[in-house]
């Protein structure tokens, strides 16, 4: 089959579907169109091979990401289909660099200007000279956003996150076959575990959508994974949060990921952090800001107050006389304390002027405001 096809127009689903929609959406072609239940109609074979191919990319997270970045890049839209390999081009026009004539194999063209192209196909598909092995392969790489509350990420803590990640099935220990049936080498692949095809004159190998990359297939699939040696399972891991960690830092965490398959060691778990805004506090590189409330009897005769540092000690501070909104008190070595480096605390003031006066406030003020020669 070639690549040209729409992988989400073979499983009738929008490229906007989440991952869940696209599981389910497999799940239900592959029952409809499995070999075992339509031994008597060939195109079901074949329909069964474009399902699971598709599958192959569009159901993995990363391999998603890549497909959809070729798609928009319009990467298969000027590939012929097939291993012929010849397409046509305009007298004069500059040979095609993927045409059977050349014989290049595409991880060894250097495709400039288009965003590292090269590097996408080439981890979606094993060229022809990266056979995949069947033995034992690692898990996958899970990536994910976390929220963080503020003070967490300032003074550094552990957040609980709950993941979604493959497991191998324990009932067949990730073969994939019920217990008890036969396993044979797989027909379309000869127990390689890949099959090749050409794209617009060059040859690419991907995982055997018959035998899911193992090479063999069992006389009856798993009933519990149907044979797909893995499943979905949610697990709850503690993270630790280094002090001072802002949006946007990723953290990974070493075998946190999905389990590994023959053995394999479990993939990584990269967690995005999102911090979450603070009530009182805010952040200016390692420096914390706190605004701080004063009336107007406080910024005009002067006052002391007492504020609270990031972590919950109270540091007393005096308020001159005169004292303007927006004006701004340094504490020193209150911040964040991050790499052997300590910001300080910053207390901004803002004035609260009451929105209602009792009748001897507001003759009391008139009085001020006349002896100073104020207008009002």
């Amino acid at each position: 089959m070639a690549n040209s096809k729409d992988f989400y127009a073979v499983l009738g689903v929008s490229s906007k579907a989440t991952q869940e929609e696209i599981k389910k959406q497999y799940r239900r072609l592959a029952k409809q169109y499995h070999p075992d239940k339509n031994q008597s109609d060939p195109k079901a074979a074949e329909r069964f091979k474009e399902i699971s191919e598709a599958y192959q990319v569009v159901g993995d997270v990363e391999k998603r990401k890549q497909y959809d970045e070729m798609r928009r890049l319009g990467a298969f839209g000027g590939f012929a289909a097939g291993s012929q390999g010849a397409r046509q081009r305009p007298p004069g026009a500059r040979p095609d660099p993927f045409s059977s004539a050349q014989s290049t194999r595409f991880q060894d063209f250097d495709i400039g200007g288009l965003g590292g192209l090269g590097d996408l196909f080439s981890s979606m598909f094993s060229t022809g000279r990266q056979e995949r092995a069947r033995g034992a392969q690692a898990g996958q790489t899970v990536e994910t956003t976390l929220e963080v509350p503020f003070r967490t990420a300032a003074a550094g803590g552990k957040v609980p996150i709950e993941l979604e990640v493959n497991e191998e099935c324990g009932t067949c220990r990730g073969n994939g076959a019920k217990p008890g049936a036969t396993i044979k080498t797989c027909p379309e692949c000869s127990g390689r575990g890949v099959i090749s095809f050409g794209q617009g004159g060059f040859a690419v190998n991907r995982p055997c959508p018959m035998c899911m990359g193992r090479g063999q297939i069992p006389s009856e699939p798993c009933p519990t994974c149907e044979g797909r040696g893995e499943l979905r399972s949610r697990k709850k891991v503690l993270i630790t949060i280094p002090p001072g960690a802002d949006s946007g830092q990723k953290i990974r965490v070493r075998g946190q990921g999905g389990s590994g398959s023959a053995g394999g060691p479990a993939g990584d778990l990269v967690i995005t952090l999102q911090v979450q805004p603070d009530r009182f506090f805010a952040r200016e590189g390692l420096d914390l800001v706190a605004t701080v409330p004063l009336n107007i009897a406080q910024a005009t005769l002067g006052t002391r107050i007492s504020v609270r540092t990031i972590d919950a000690k109270r540091v007393s501070i005096r308020i001159p006389a005169g004292t303007g909104s927006g004006r701004r008190f340094r504490i020193r070595g209150h911040g964040i304390e991050k790499d052997g480096k300590k910001g300080d605390l910053i207390v901004e003031s803002t004035i609260v002027v009451p929105e209602k006066l009792s009748a001897d406030q507001e003759r009391l003020f008139k009085e001020f405001a006349e002896a100073g020669g104020l207008k009002y």
